[in-house]
This record gives C-alpha cells, structure tokens and sequence, in this order.
C-alpha cells in the first residue's frame, strides 16, 4: 500500500452534510476547481501567477498518507478553501478509459477476481488526485496571498476612504462658505448693475448741470451786467429812502399832533353834545301813538302835521241840564317829540340815538317806556326779531358796540356788564337767573357812594351784541307775563336792563363810568277794563301802586320838594340816580287810539307833562 503526501496545515474538506451557510460560502470557489481540472496543472499556475503577481508559497509536505484498495484521501484546503471531494463523472470515466480501456458507465466492469487491474486504477485515481491537491495548494496559496493583498488594499482603502471623507467634509464646508460667497457675490452683481446704472444717470445729469452750468454763467454775466444798473439804482432809493424817512418822521409828528387835535375835538364833541342834551333838558319826554288794529285813523287823537311836539285829544260832552247842546272840550299837550301812528322803529330810535351815546361819554343815560296796558310800551322797549321792528334796547346795544369799536382806535378801551331784574308785586326777581325755582335768592337795593346795587344779583360780562340780544331773549322767558281783557300778553312786572360801561384810555391816562339803564313799565289799568281777578287783580294793584309813587316822586321833584319819597316803592328806589341824580333821562309815554282808552290816554299825558315840567340837576360826566 503507498502512501501519499499530505500537507499538515491543510483542513479536511467539509462534508456535503455542513451547514448551507458555508457551502454557499465556498460555491464560487468549488466551481472554480472543477474549471481548473480539465486543464494542466502547469499552465493553471501560470495563468493564475499572471493574473495576480502575488509570491505563491510551496506547502509543507508531512508524512505521506498509507494507501488503500477502496480508500480515498482528502485534503482540505487551508483557511476555508475546499477541495472537491468528488470527481465528476466524466473525469471518472476519462481516466478509467485511459488505463484499463475499460468503460466504467454503461460499459464492462473489471472482473472481481482482477485486483491488479483494480490497483491500478485506484493508483491513477490517486495520481490524479495528488495532482488536484497540489493544483489547489498552489492556488489556495495564490489566493492567501491575494487575500493579504486585498486586506492590504481594503486598510488602504479605508484609510483613503476617511480621508476622502475628511476631505468631503472640508469640501462641504468650503461649498457652503463658497454659497454664501455667491450669494454675496449676486448682491454685490445687483449692486455694481445698481450703481452702473446710477452712474448712467449722473453722467447724463452731469451732461445736464454743464449744459446748466453754462447758461447759468451766461445768465450770471447778465445779472453782474443788472447788479451794477441795480446798484446805482440802490443808490439813489437810499437816498430816496433818507427823504422818506424824514418826510415818514414829520408825518408822524403830525399825525401825533392830529392824535391830539382829535382827542381835543372828541373831548369837545362830548361837551358840545352834552350842552345841547342839556338845552333839550336832562328829563326828555315823547309820546307815540299805537296804531289802530284795524289800521284806520282814531278821531278823539289830533297830531299837527307841521308840528311834531304837539298832541290833542277831543271829546264830545253832553249838556248837563239837557237842554243846551253838546260840547266838544279839547285838551292839548306839548312834549320834545310826538310820533304819531306811522312812525317807524328807526325812525324813534334816531331821536334818542344822541341820548345814548353820552353813556359813552361818561353819563348815566335812563330810557323808560310808560303807558296803559296794551299801549305798545314793549314794543317800543324791545320790538319783534326782525331787523325792521327792532326796539330801542338792541337798537341802543347795537349803537354802544359799534361807537365803542371806533373809539378804539383813539386809544379807548370798554369793559361791558349786562344785568336784568324785575319789580314784580314789589319783589325784585333776577331774570338772568338759571337755577332752580325754587332755590332762587333773595334780592336787596343797597346804596353806597351814590352807586346802587342789587344783591345776589346776575352781572354778565358781554363783549359783543349777540351776547346781550342773548340775555334780552332769555329775560323774556322768565319774565311774568299774563294774558287779560284788555291784552293777550300784558307784563305783569316792571323790567329794568342795566349796562354798565367801564371805558379807559391809557395813553390819557384817563377813565370815565357810566350806566345806560332801559326801563320797560309795567302798565296801568282800570279793573273795570282789564276784569282783573285773583292773581291778576293783586298784580294789577302793585303795578298802579308803584307807578303812583312814581307820579308822587316826579311830584315833589317838579315842586323841588326838599324830601323826595324815592323809598316808598321798589321801582322808585331802583331808579332814584335817574330821576333826580346825575342822569340823563327819557321817557315815552304809550297812548292806546281806541276811543274806550280816552280816559287813560288822559292821565297818562297829564303824567307826562309833569315829568316834563320837571327841572332836576344838571347831569356830569363820571371822568377821572
């Protein structure tokens, strides 16, 4: 029996029993042998040397192996390369064939008994074995090689490959810096198109300004060309201009002197008109006649037509013994002015216009308004809203405001306070007054330094006219007013509207007072006539109580009575300075036309003719 080389580092091929894993593992590599079989040994190692330049180790060859009849010998490849164990089929034929000329598939087997022929085919079996065995040494040797190489390799690789991605990483960090590079670099592209652009611009601008430029210097070569015509032109207005400021200065010397000459004419003016104030008397009486609510013409009342200061009434009277004739008995009256039935507001306010200025100038001016009931008297006082059939107050207020703007100008300022208070069953109510009815205050006349005022009274400053027409409108709202026989709208009170008028001049250093106070009377009635009853009939006898000791008063000032009883009624005591003070007075005596008012048309021109008889002090200007 021989024995055959086996090299001691080799492992025994796996059984076809292993695990799939493995086998699937060493496929490639079985497949690879049975190529490698049907080609010599030699040429085998030379292909492989060639393909891979690897240095191919010679193994260590150990005892060799005992050889059997029917045993076979298999030698594992080292570090898992296994060598077929099996033959195929065709190389088993191919070698028996070659020896014994006998077929082995399909043909004639040896004969039992031939064991020589038997040995001989298992020695060539053997041959071709060792000859395998060798072949996959040499290429497991080949391929230990290649596998050092390919780990070689794959370290470098490894080591290349984190280098790479070292340098990948740099690369990303350089393509993000070099990003935002790019944006920057767009923005910074944008930017140089932006000031391309700007630059396009100013160079045409700069075309412009030097075209400017030179029609600027042409211009200019023209206004140095007019400055030297200007300057000799400067030349002679300077000395204009010297002229003119001496001629300027005389003129102001002038009108300095002109000033004067005025405020001397104004101070004449006052004084001129207050001498023939005083010529007409400071106690002025007017009559005016109501016209008929028909419109027709009264008989019993005459007016002159060449004489306006004249008036006379007629009535018819009967024989006493009834056998003579009727009589016709006349009574005549003289005052300043008589207006008969056409006579216009303005026509009215023009006589008493002159009278109103002296407030003005430093006097006490007092308008009052007397008459029966249903006479006109607030008509006359106050009129309706429009500007025809306006009154004498807010023709008088008017009158002050707009002398008052003109005096300005001369130097003269005015402070103006209204006040509005009523005599009403001898109470004095305040028709300013705003709050509650029943929280109204008590009011008193009291005297100091020949001033008299009214406690818990209303003053309103006013600056303009609205502001008092303002006032007027609301004192006739809370005037007390009733509706009786003889007319629908009969003021049940006597309504006194006070301004007060401060005036001072600085330059003159001068300042005057005065009081313009407009006086609506309450009118007398008989109560046969006005059927007054309750509240109507107490109102009725205070308002004929209070105008009979008015007629007491203008009494004892006409007799110059060393005792004059201004105390014995309210309306009396609140116009004591009017009547017999430093005052300017006027008064309108209201007659009614109706035939059935003969009676008290009567006592109401005997009143006023002894007010106009009346003499009282001469009036003087409050200056200081």
């Amino acid at each position: 029996m021989s024995r055959l080389p086996v090299m001691s580092n080799k492992r025994v091929l796996m059984s076809s029993g292993s695990s799939s894993e493995s086998s699937q593992d060493l496929a490639p590599l079985r497949k690879k042998s049975r190529q490698d079989l049907d080609q010599p040994a030699k040429s085998q190692v030379a292909s492989t040397v060639s393909k891979r330049p690897v240095a191919i180790a010679r193994p260590n060859v150990s005892k060799p192996l005992r050889t059997t009849g029917a045993a076979t010998v298999a030698v594992a490849p080292s570090r898992g390369v296994l060598k077929p164990s099996t033959m195929s089929a065709a190389a088993k034929s191919a070698n028996i064939r070659a020896t014994t000329g006998v077929k082995v598939d399909g043909g004639n087997k040896r004969a039992p008994w031939d064991l020589k022929g038997k040995v001989c085919d298992m020695e060539e079996k053997l041959k071709n074995y060792q000859t395998k065995v060798k072949s996959v040494n040499q290429e497991n040797e080949v391929l230990k090689g290649s596998m050092v190489q390919t780990r070689q390799r794959a370290s470098d690789m490894e080591k290349e490959l984190e280098k790479q991605r070292g340098q990948l990483s740099a690369f990303q960090k350089q393509l993000e810096e070099l990003s935002g590079v790019q944006e920057e670099l767009e923005k910074v592209s944008t930017e140089r198109d932006t000031l391309q652009k700007s630059l396009c611009n100013l160079e045409d601008k700069y075309k412009i300004m030097e075209t400017l430029r030179d029609s600027q210097e042409v211009e200019l070569q023209t206004l140095k060309m007019k400055l030297s015509v200007q300057d000799s032109s400067l030349a002679r207005l300077q000395q204009t201009l010297r002229d003119t400021e001496e001629e300027v200065q005389s003129l102001k010397e002038t009108v300095s002197q002109q000033k004067d000459e005025l405020y001397s004419g104004e101070m004449e003016r006052r004084k001129l008109h207050n001498a023939i104030q005083e010529l007409k008397g400071n106690i002025r009486v007017f009559c005016r006649v109501r016209p008929l609510v028909d419109g027709g013409l009264s008989k019993h009342i005459h007016l002159a037509s060449d004489d306006k200061t004249s008036i006379s009434l007629a009535k018819t009277e009967e024989s006493h013994t009834g056998k003579g004739t009727d009589t016709q008995r006349n009574y005549s009256f003289s005052f300043d002015r008589v207006f008969g039935p056409q006579a216009s507001q303005q026509e009215v306010f023009e006589e008493i216009s002159l009278l109103v200025q002296s407030a003005l100038d430093g006097y006490n001016v007092c308008c009052f308004a007397y008459g029966q009931t249903g006479s006109g008297k607030t008509y006359t006082m106050e009129g309706d809203e429009f500007h025809e059939s306006r009154g004498v107050i807010p023709r008088a207020v008017q009158q002050i405001f707009k002398a008052s703007d003109k005096l300005s100008s001369q130097g003269w300022e005015f402070t103006f306070t209204a006040s509005f208070v009523e005599i009403y069953n001898e109470t004095l109510r305040d028709l300013l007054y705003t709050g509650k009815a029943d929280k109204r205050p008590e009011h008193e006349i009291r005297k100091s330094n020949n001033d008299l005022t009214v406690t818990n009274l209303t003053y309103q400053k006013v600056s303009c006219e609205d502001q008092v027409l303002g006032l007027i409108a609301l004192a006739n709202q809370n005037r007390s007013t009733a509706q009786t026989a003889q007319n629908d709208r009969s003021s049940r009170s006597h309504s006194v509207f006070k301004l007060d008028i401060e005036g001072v001049n600085t330059g003159r250093d001068v300042k005057c007072k005065s009081a313009l106070c407009l006086v609506d009377l309450a009118g007398s009635e008989r109560m046969l006539k006005s059927q007054s009853q309750g509240d109507r009939f107490k109102e009725m006898t205070a308002i004929n109580g209070s105008l009979s000791n008015l007629g007491i008063v203008i009494t004892a000032l006409a007799n110059k009575e060393s005792y004059i009883p201004y105390r014995n009624s309210k309306l009396t005591y609140l116009l004591q300075n009017c009547l017999g003070g430093n005052s300017k007075t006027l008064m309108f005596v209201n007659i009614a036309p109706e035939p059935d008012s003969f009676g008290e048309t009567l006592n109401s021109l005997r009143f006023a003719s002894k007010v106009n008889d009346c003499v009282i002090g001469t009036a003087s200007a409050n200056r200081k």
